[in-house]
């Protein structure tokens, strides 16, 4: 089942490419900076019905040398046939673009971590025909960020080493850092943090930890339950009706939607806090006021 800390643990390289230093350095090459990279369709599916996703995938083309693709994948547990899986991915891409293609697995612990890095072999007898070797990110090689103005210059770098390191002994003191660190953000930028990392963590022992150290300030991640969306669904009425029926009339009316009458007196009219937080979620992508009942 992909989960949100699935999505955050390879969704950041699209946005934040610079959280790739870390490989860059171990494989000798320019730096992110001096580089162009471009997120490619995941998709490797072929005509059979038959779905292959990678999580992220990348082409990287460097200032200088030659281009070639990073596939990302987010890995919290071993899983069987995933080897197989890793090395189709990386024949397929192969072929389709006719890059070579480094294969990036993102771990949250040492166990997970020590699998992940292979090799996973295709073999018959003694002869070995084809044999993935991913580059793993895991807490060995992912620093633990301890200074708190490392989080003011780096804060892509700081928040994915607080998801890497979220299951180790150290992770409630890491996100006591970060939280001071925020400190210094501008409250859109800290917003903008505090909800890569709330959800993240989501299914993490740390989250609630974080969410205590988060009421610094109110962050917003449509549909995933963060602090700042309870309380706007909550809003002045402390979670009663009056207050998320008010919310969704208001979002709908930021968003140009038409409401008419009827839908208006249904959605006042409701008073089920789970119909309610429905209507509310799929107003966020609603055409029409109609479609938040359907």
């Amino acid at each position: 089942m992909v989960t949100s800390t699935h999505e955050t643990s390879h969704r950041i390289f699209q946005d934040h490419p610079e959280v790739l230093i870390p490989v860059f350095e171990a494989l000798g090459l320019p730096p992110p900076a001096k580089a162009t990279i471009e997120a490619l369709t995941p998709d490797a599916t072929e005509l059979k019905p038959l779905e292959r996703r990678v999580d992220t995938v990348l082409k990287v083309e460097p200032s200088e040398g030659d281009s070639f693709l990073i596939a990302v994948e987010a890995q919290t547990a071993r899983t069987r046939d995933k080897g197989s899986s890793w090395s189709y991915y990386v024949a397929y891409l192969r072929a389709k673009f006719d890059l070579p293609v480094l294969l990036v697995a993102v771990c949250r612990n040492g166990p997970t971590a020590s699998w992940a890095a292979g090799p996973f072999e295709c073999r018959v007898g003694t002869w070995t025909t084809q044999s993935t070797r991913p580059f793993v990110l895991g807490p060995d090689n992912v620093p633990e960020i301890t200074d708190e103005s490392i989080v003011a210059r780096e804060p892509a770098m700081a928040t994915f080493s607080a998801i890497v390191h979220s299951e180790s002994e150290n992770a409630a003191a890491i996100l006591g850092m970060l939280a001071r660190g925020m400190r210094s953000f501008d409250k859109a930028t800290a917003k903008y943090w505090c909800e890569w990392l709330e959800v993240g963590l989501e299914d993490t022992p740390v989250r609630e930890t974080w969410r205590e150290l988060e009421k610094m300030v109110a962050t917003y991640f449509p549909g995933r339950g963060t602090l700042f969306e309870e309380t706007y669904l909550e809003g002045r009425a402390e979670g009663k009706a009056e207050g998320k029926a008010e919310s969704i009339l208001s979002v709908l009316e930021k968003r140009g939607i038409d409401t008419p009458q009827a839908a208006r007196d249904r959605i006042t009219s409701c008073t089920d806090l789970d119909t309610l937080t429905l209507w509310f979620d799929r107003s966020l992508t609603a055409a029409t006021a109609e479609d938040l009942f359907t």
